[in-house]
């Protein structure tokens, strides 16, 4: 039996307790983001040293901590059921690592452990690396995002040498350089378990590469190796392509940019004639070119294993798809091919349509982005008459127009196979829509079409609503941004009376007003199929919106329906809200950006007392003036199923936050809230600072762009003091000043569920960064911080700089606009010398020269967790910018100038 918590904080802990205590039969238990925190992990350690059936247990996303890792370390090693550990995004450190690592050397029954993006650092790896030698049960290890540097990887790598149960080891975005690289190609020559090594978003350059091939050479368990978006270059594709000659179990191998170019491709490809093992083949993003492609078609002609292939954003033109057409006409096991973006041109196209005639084994081929125009989709529409194997076909945005759509829609008549076909961004217009129409009349295949975006008008719909009234297989239709009126909605909405298969319809941004909008709402009367409707940005107004209305009262399938900027005023709500009271089945309303005021929040309030289902309710933006009054907040006192409330842009008034703050006390439901952009005082922030001493739900708080001023912050800071579930928390531009940020700051200190604060233009000065900075040295939690256009100078930047130097825990640090100079940068700089967990630092818009840019250049080439730097409009000039250019590259950093 398995069980999921909803709740956060203490309740949750509460609920998880009572559940390992009582339930016999549990065996797996979901906390993730409840915002236990390092004491209820510890508690939870305690009950699973006696619990006897738990097998998987998730905590992605609690805070847990060192501590918290601690804890569990100590129950795995009694504990004699859990297989299964997920502790993703927890922040246990190095410390917390080192416990587990120790709890694995006497486990006998964890298979899977995940401690993704935790900053477990090289100490915390070299750990688990120990335990790796002794352990003889953990199949499974993710440590992607930990910074685990060259020691950490040489440590894992020796490990391998004498492990003999992981299959699975990921280490992406870890910053791993050559040194690593070798480090893991030595352990693969010995090591027999390992299946799957990621090593995906790294620093390996052709050495590290060359290392692995050697490795391949010999291995003989490894089946899947992720490289994507490292920088081994047409050498290290060369020594892949070496290995791949001997080596008989590798099947998927993934090399997404990495500069391969055409020499690598070649390299590649050459192996391919003889390697009988790859079946998946990912080069997307690597400039290999025509003459690459035609390397990789010869291959094709006489390989017999490879079945997918990714070659999306390569250049490889008209002749390059040519080359690999005729290939394909041979070929008997390729099933997946990806061209995506490489201006193959009609004449592309219609070589790779002359290969469908008489291949046989292609079942997806992605042509997205080639300017294939009507001869290409003409040449593939004749292809797809005889053609017995393709089920998707992608011809997004490639200039088809009422011709190509009319050769297609003629091959669908007769063809059996094609299941999903993607016309988005084309123009084949009313005629183009009207073949399809008459097609899907016939075909009893196709599942999934696309026509986003191809100036289709009401006849257009009309002959496609045609078309659904004898359709039975069409699941999913997205009609988005076209020229569909009143009169293709009644055509579209007939056919709903009628047709039982179609389950999503997408009409967002047509021109359907109220007549159509109404016949939709009939046709939800009778239909029992469609679970999603999409009518954004159409002007359905009071009327449309009360014929959905009186539809949703006896429909029961619908879920989702998106009334987004329609018109709608309190009429239209009240309908609705009628509505609601009766529905059980609808779980997302988007009303934003309309009409509705008072009388309709009321009959929203009247609803959500009665209503069992609805979760998600958008009220945002609905630009009126008045007062909300507490008619809507009320109900969240009863309301026991919306988590998420969207209430910017409102107007909202002292009063009216006072009312919701009441409200929030005692729910139990709500997640999210929403109150960006209304007229919110200190007041109003004070009254909901109240309601988070006690609310034991809400993780997510929007309040930017409202006038809370430092009270409000100091307010809410107090609230933070005892609050354990809320996570993120907005208040760009509120003018907390320095006394507000003093007041976060001081609650920071105590506050252990907070990971995301948001300080955007509110005027801290250099006081306010100071008293951040402070709490930063204490808290072990936020791992997001923005401050930008605070005008914090180089003295606010020193203090953060100090400290960065202890924190463990900081991952992205946003400084845009702060006037910080030369000083602000190299004390920044001196800090990311120690500092091992943050990744994004954005500093563009200040006042950087060249001393402060080279101060930066120097620590990033032995800083290795920094992945993102954003520089741009400094003062930097030649020399500086020089010297970053050459860092980027040198260590694969981002760096924005």
């Amino acid at each position: 039996m398995s069980q999921k918590i909803q709740t956060k904080g203490p309740h949750a802990l509460a609920e998880a307790l009572k559940a390992l205590k009582t339930i016999m039969s549990l065996t797996m238990l979901d906390m993730q983001d409840c915002s236990i925190g390092e004491k209820g992990a510890q508690d939870l350690a305690e009950a699973l040293k006696i619990n006897l059936t738990l097998t998987t247990l998730n905590l992605q996303s609690n805070s847990i901590e060192e501590n918290g890792a601690q804890g569990l370390g100590e129950a795995l090693k009694t504990n004699s059921t859990l297989t299964t550990l997920d502790l993703e995004d927890n922040s246990i450190g190095e410390k917390g690592a080192q416990a587990l690592g120790e709890a694995l050397k006497t486990n006998s029954t964890l298979t899977t452990l995940d401690l993704e993006d935790n900053s477990i650092g090289e100490k915390g790896a070299q750990a688990l690396g120990e335990a790796l030698k002794t352990n003889s049960t953990l199949t499974t290890l993710y440590l992607e995002d930990n910074s685990i540097g060259e020691k950490g990887a040489q440590a894992l790598g020796e490990a391998l040498n004498t492990n003999s149960t992981l299959t699975t080891l990921n280490l992406c975005g870890n910053s791993i350089g050559d040194n690593e690289a070798q480090a893991l190609g030595e352990a693969l020559k010995t090591n027999s378990t390992l299946i799957t090594l990621d090593l995906e978003d790294n620093s390996i350059g052709e050495n590290g590469a060359q290392a692995l091939g050697e490795a391949l050479k010999t291995n003989s368990t490894l089946t899947n190796l992720y490289l994507e978006k490292n920088s081994i270059g047409e050498k290290g594709a060369q020594a892949l392509g070496e290995a791949l000659k001997t080596n008989s179990t590798l099947t998927n191998l993934y090399l997404e940019n990495n500069s391969i170019g055409r020499k690598g491709a070649q390299a590649l490809g050459e192996a391919l004639k003889t390697n009988s093992t790859l079946t998946t083949l990912d080069l997307q993003n690597n400039s290999i070119g025509e003459k690459g492609a035609q390397t990789l078609g010869e291959t094709l002609k006489t390989n017999s294993t490879l079945t997918t292939l990714y070659l999306e954003d390569n250049s490889i033109g008209e002749k390059g798809a040519q080359a690999l057409g005729e290939a394909l006409k041979t070929n008997s096991t390729l099933t997946t091919l990806n061209l995506w973006h490489n201006s193959i041109g009609d004449n592309g196209a219609q070589a790779l349509g002359e290969t469908l005639k008489t291949n046989s084994t292609l079942t997806t081929l992605n042509l997205w982005g080639n300017s294939i125009g009507d001869k290409g989709a003409q040449a593939l529409g004749e292809v797809l008459k005889t053609n017995s194997t393709l089920t998707t076909l992608n011809l997004r945005e490639n200039s088809i127009g009422e011709k190509g759509a009319q050769a297609l829609g003629e091959a669908l008549k007769t063809n059996s196979t094609l299941t999903t076909l993607n016309l988005w961004g084309n123009s084949i217009g009313d005629n183009g829509a009207q073949a399809l129409g008459e097609a899907l009349k016939i075909n009893s295949t196709l599942t999934t079409l696309n026509l986003r975006r191809n100036s289709i008008g009401d006849k257009g719909a009309q002959a496609l609503g045609e078309a659904l009234k004898t359709n039975l297989t069409l699941t999913s239709l997205n009609l988005l941004s076209n020229k569909i009126g009143d009169k293709g909605a009644q055509g579209l909405g007939e056919a709903l009376k009628i047709n039982s298969a179609l389950a999503t319809l997408d009409l967002q941004n047509n021109s359907i007003r109220e007549n159509g909008a109404q016949a939709l709402g009939e046709a939800l009367k009778t239909n029992s199929i469609l679970t999603t409707l999409n009518l954004q940005s159409n002007s359905i107004g009071e009327n449309g919106a009360q014929g959905l209305g009186e539809a949703l009262k006896t429909n029961s399938t619908l879920t989702t329906l998106n009334l987004w900027r329609n018109l709608i005023g309190d009429n239209g709500a009240q309908a609705l809200g009628e509505a609601l009271k009766t529905n059980s089945t609808l779980t997302n309303l988007n009303l934003r950006s309309n009409k509705i005021w008072i009388k309709g929040l009321l009959a929203f309030s009247e609803a959500l007392k009665a209503n069992l289902t609805l979760t998600t309710l958008n009220l945002e933006d609905n630009n009126t003036t008045g007062k909300i009054a507490p008619v809507l907040f009320q109900s969240l006192m009863t309301m026991s199923t919306l988590t998420t409330l969207n209430l910017g842009y409102k107007s909202i008034e002292e009063d009216e936050v006072q009312e919701l703050g009441e409200a929030l006390k005692s729910n139990s439901s709500l997640i999210s809230l929403n109150l960006q952009t209304n007229s919110i005082d200190d007041n109003g922030a004070q009254a909901l600072a109240e309601a988070l001493k006690t609310n034991s739900t809400l993780a997510t708080l929007f309040l930017q762009n409202n006038s809370i001023g430092s009270n409000g912050a100091h307010s809410l800071g107090e609230a933070l003091k005892t609050n354990s579930t809320l996570t993120i928390l907005d208040l760009e531009n509120n003018s907390i000043g320095e006394e507000g940020a003093q007041a976060l700051g001081e609650a920071l200190m105590i506050n252990a569920t907070l990971t995301t604060l948001d300080l955007w233009r509110n005027s801290i000065g250099s006081n306010g960064a100071r008293a951040l900075a402070e709490a930063l040295k204490i808290n072990a939690t936020l791992t997001t911080l923005y401050l930008h256009s605070n005008a914090i100078g180089d003295n606010g930047a020193i203090s953060l700089s100090e400290a960065l130097k202890t924190n463990s825990v900081l991952s992205t640090l946003d400084l845009w606009g702060n006037s910080i100079g030369d000083n602000g940068a190299q004390a920044l700089a001196e800090a990311l010398k120690i500092n091992s967990t943050l990744t994004t630092l954005d500093l563009q818009k200040n006042t950087i020269r060249d001393n402060g840019a080279l101060a930066l250049a120097e620590v990033l080439e032995i800083n290795s967790t920094m992945t993102t730097l954003n520089l741009w409009h400094n003062s930097i000039g030649d020399s500086g910018i020089g010297v970053l250019h050459r860092v980027s590259q040198a260590v694969a950093l981002r760096i924005r100038l």
